[in-house]
């Protein structure tokens, strides 16, 4: 068995670990607006559910070359964004996304896809995209030099026919998941197990 201090990897190595230990992760496909009304669009895997009652999310953005990255700028100053699903027919232009593009760069049309009005908020969803979160900024929460963001979902977009019984059906949500390196996965066999009464 490896025993691997984290304290000897530089920065691109403990990343490189870290993201092949833990998975699969769901990707958060991040839209925000800037106070001057450029679109940014990024993928994120540091992302999760923390809350249901209020509904509360978190996604962890990092810095690049020491620079806050476009998501965390604007959900700073703007407070608010949107979360879409990535599915398998959406994994390219997700990957194309995650590009380092200038913040005045319109990253859904450098993705190829198309941007559809929030009910709620400024930045808009991704119109392909079967579910998708409204979100205003709870707090950031700044650790290790990147961004704990956590937003209170206002509004939840959910395609009719993915619904059952108040659930996703995850068979028919086919949701992508973020590996290691650059390794992604379609879901998998789906079971259940019941908790006991």
């Amino acid at each position: 068995m490896l025993e691997i201090d984290p304290a000897q990897l530089d920065r691109r190595a403990a990343y490189k670990l870290m993201i092949s230990l833990i998975v699969p992760r769901p990707i958060a496909w991040v839209s925000t607006i800037s106070p001057g009304g450029s679109l940014n669009l990024a993928p994120f895997s540091y992302f999760n559910g923390i809350s249901s009652h209020p509904p509360i999310v978190m996604i962890a953005v990092g810095a690049r070359r020491g620079e806050r990255k476009d998501t965390w700028r604007n959900i700073e100053q703007t407070r608010e964004f949107a979360i879409s699903v990535v599915v398998p027919e959406l994994v390219d232009a997700m990957v194309h996304s995650s590009g380092d593009f200038p913040p005045e760069v319109d990253e859904f049309k450098e993705a190829g896809v198309t941007p559809i009005d929030s009910t709620r908020i400024k930045p808009p969803r991704i119109a392909e995209s079967p579910v998708s979160l409204e979100c205003t900024l709870e707090k950031i929460v700044e650790v290790a030099g990147s961004a704990l963001i956590l937003g209170r979902v206002v509004l939840y977009h959910v395609r009719e026919d993915l619904m059952v019984e108040g659930s996703v059906d995850p068979r028919k949500l086919m949701p992508v998941a973020r590996l290691g390196d650059d390794y992604y996965s379609h879901l998998g066999e789906v079971f259940q197990r019941s908790r006991p009464k």
